[in-house]
């Protein structure tokens, strides 16, 4: 079987990658607009072509419709949250308590992400001695949606204030799944190419940082 020639992806295309992740944001405030299911299938469909150990795909996106549930999560926050802001030294506590670190009570679309311990998928190649690499794999898999959904002009917010236990119960899934996060999907109300973390002053993004040459 011949594999189709390599695409060309010119100058033109790589400036507008390099615009792709520089508007991709961590959204936090969202439109109450729905999004359209079109939409949301696309997604799912471009998140299972993210690399994975061993091509296990151990993602598992659970969709959050139920008032109820999204209320257990939603109280889950403001107990993590209130954990969080008492943990702060003074000086940050007052800009903690000003930003808005969740979109749960606006954005349309609210989904868990997990990642499956065990999959039979992959036979277990390539994950005997570093098991986290199942949850890495995971974790590419938002990054991909995440980078498509800013392509199609959604925002994507990560909630990570919370207690994965407690996510884990409200939602209840399988023990085998690992809790890696809960995010907002929607249309965000403002666009910006930088962070709101460095925009208030929380911190400031480093260039090239973490890179190291070992001889």
């Amino acid at each position: 079987m011949n594999a189709p020639p390599p695409p060309d992806f010119d100058a033109a295309f790589r400036a507008e990658l390099h615009n792709l992740l520089r508007w991709r944001r961590d959204v936090r405030r969202f439109r109450a607009d729905p999004v359209p299911q079109a939409m949301l299938d696309e997604l799912w469909t471009l998140a299972a072509l993210a690399p994975s150990v061993g091509l296990s795909q151990p993602w598992r996106f659970v969709l959050v419709e139920s008032p109820a549930r999204r209320a257990a999560i939603r109280a889950n926050f403001a107990t993590a949250n209130a954990q969080a802001l008492s943990d702060q030294s003074p000086d940050r506590g007052a800009l903690y308590a000003r930003l808005k670190l969740a979109g749960l009570d606006e954005a349309p679309v609210q989904f868990a992400l997990f990642s499956e311990s065990n999959p039979a998928q992959g036979h277990g190649l390539g994950r005997r001695t570093m098991p986290q690499t199942l949850a890495y794999s995971s974790v590419m898999a938002v990054h991909t949606l995440w980078l498509a959904a800013r392509a199609l002009g959604l925002g994507l917010g990560w909630v990570s204030i919370l207690d994965p236990v407690a996510a884990m119960s409200a939602l209840d899934v399988p023990a085998s799944w690992d809790f890696i996060g809960h995010f907002c999907l929607g249309w965000p109300q403002t666009a910006d190419d930088s962070p709101e973390l460095e925009r208030e002053g929380w911190e400031k993004r480093r260039q090239a940082v973490g890179v190291a040459l070992v001889r």
